[in-house]
């Protein structure tokens, strides 16, 4: 039997957005707050990076700043449960969900999904070849050398050349593993110049992994490069790092509107959805930012919460905001009336050396901004929202564009 209650808010996903969304949300005396999380333990993905960089100043590790937001969190009051799935929708504001406990049905005031995103496995790639063992996500790899202590093998390719990629180099190192090389399908590695040197390992450029290699166990990776000339790369471990998208499937059972580019929930600048009194936040909307950025887009949708919370009204109607190519996508993607302006995070497809970023509405130019530098696919690429005011609210589409 179904155990039934009710909370002033339901968070879904304890990592930095969820957490940070939780301790303000707890702060500031909105209600009651839980905070869901399906792991055995909440904290999120930087609770399998062990490297440093995380927290106010980059000075803790993930492990440590995923204990701290745990404790700002219980320490303002939420309820944080852990080990807890929400299976679906038995209505518009309320969650089934499974846990150590049994079966609970939880109605809330409001929702916020801050469910974070998930690395497409070598299946959704479309990688052929065996099933040999030695495969690995970046996710699955952290958690088989930090947190279970796993033998994983002598040899790897690490499939990637993103901030994340460099995060599964420093695990492989850890565990004793040799590392062959990265590989990319890009021009050039997604980080630094710097930090790809200093990795000192051989960076394989313009180069997709054609097939795995091996029975039982993988024995070697094809590779092919964007002239059809192949190589065989001898190795027993291959990482499939990065090309990220959002954990939407909740999202999805409820009939959350989710957005064609981002394939996450569809948000305004208030990281309000579709659905009224649901809220998405963090890697869940936008796959995927740095913790800290996860973080503060918590706190901010904590504003909007308490607003909702006190009786304001939730807009009927919205404008979509669109990226065209080589843009993929750019969140938030919609706009009410008399929106604020914030940020809006932006990815392109490929290289753009000081792009000039142009919005427009019925060929109508709100806004123009030079990005200095050169953006990259797979990194963050940030518009300032001062034009939002401009938007006309019965007009067709935002577009944003390379000018």
């Amino acid at each position: 039997m179904r155990r039934q209650r009710s909370v002033d808010v339901l968070v879904v996903g304890a990592g930095p957005a969820g957490l940070a969304a939780a301790v303000s949300l707890a702060g500031s005396g909105a209600g009651t707050v839980e905070v869901l999380e399906r792991e055995a333990r909440a904290g999120g993905m930087p609770r399998h990076c062990h490297h440093g960089g995380f927290g106010r100043w980059g000075a803790a590790t993930g492990p440590r700043y995923a204990e701290e937001l745990v404790e700002a969190a219980l320490g303002a009051g939420a309820a944080v449960r852990a080990g807890v799935s929400a299976t679906g929708w038995s209505g518009p504001l309320s969650l089934d969900t499974t846990g150590p406990h049994g079966l609970e049905r939880i109605t809330a005031r409001a929702v916020v999904l801050a469910t974070g995103a998930r690395e497409r496995p070598r299946t959704a790639r479309l990688v052929p070849g065996s099933r040999p063992a030695g495969v690995f996500s970046t996710g699955e790899l952290q958690q088989a050398v930090h947190v279970y202590r796993q033998e994983i093998g002598t040899r790897a390719v690490v499939v990637g050349a993103e901030p994340v990629s460099y995060a599964a180099l420093s695990a492989l190192r850890r565990a004793g593993v040799e590392v062959a090389a990265l590989v990319t399908e890009e021009a050039r590695a997604q980080v630094s110049r710097g930090r790809a040197a200093a990795a000192r390992v051989p960076l394989l450029t313009g180069v997709s992994v054609a097939e795995l290699l091996g029975r039982e166990r993988l024995s070697g990776v094809r590779l092919r490069r964007h002239d059809g000339r192949e190589r065989v790369l001898a190795c027993d471990t291959v990482v499939f790092t990065g090309d990220f998208i959002p954990d939407h499937e909740l999202a999805r059972r409820g009939g959350v509107l989710l957005d064609a580019g981002t394939r996450g929930p569809a948000v305004d600048t208030s990281f309000r959805t579709a659905s009224p009194g649901v809220f998405a936040v963090g890697s869940g909307v936008h796959a995927v930012e740095p913790a800290r950025v996860a973080a503060g887009e918590g706190v901010r949708v904590a504003h909007a919460v308490r607003g909702h919370l006190g009786g304001g009204g939730w807009p009927c109607g919205a404008v979509p905001v669109v990226a065209d190519a080589p843009l993929r996508w750019v969140a938030p993607n919609r706009l009410v009336p008399g929106a604020r302006g914030g940020r809006f995070v932006l990815r392109t497809a490929e290289a753009l050396v000081c792009p000039v970023l142009v919005v427009r509405q019925d060929r109508r130019c709100l806004y123009r901004q030079r990005v200095l530098g050169t953006a990259l696919p797979n990194r963050g690429l940030y518009l300032s929202g001062s034009w939002a005011g401009k938007v006309d609210a019965g007009g067709g589409p935002v577009r944003v564009a390379v000018g």
